[in-house]
């Protein structure tokens, strides 16, 4: 008898568990331009990233709050470009809302 409750408990536990899952909204944003620079792609992604920690967190849209906005990691020639992508995948993601990372080789 415990042997047939154990067995009975194996099939209908994986069972139990899928049918508490929630269905997410899951929102991936388009891929910036292909025609933008590498390093606005790579600040679009950036603020992607940003606004999906503060999402989660459950704070209001703040670009400016953001120190890689602040200061982009890269050459000062390019801080315009970069915040320009950094802007666009930030304001799009709370547009939309968001949903986990894409897998590598999305960007």
């Amino acid at each position: 008898m415990p042997r047939k409750l154990l067995l009975l408990a194996a099939l209908v536990l994986p069972v139990a568990l899928t049918a508490c899952s929630h269905p997410q909204h899951m929102y991936y944003p388009p891929p910036p331009p292909p025609a933008w620079s590498e390093i606005a792609r790579h600040g679009f992604h950036d603020g992607v990233q940003a606004a999906r920690r503060d999402i989660s967190h459950g704070l209001p849209p703040d670009v400016n709050r953001h120190p890689r906005f602040r200061n982009p990691p890269v050459p000062p020639p390019a801080f315009e470009d970069y915040r320009h992508g950094f802007r666009e995948g930030y304001q799009q993601t709370f547009q939309h809302g968001s949903g986990p990372a894409p897998g590598p080789g999305y960007y």
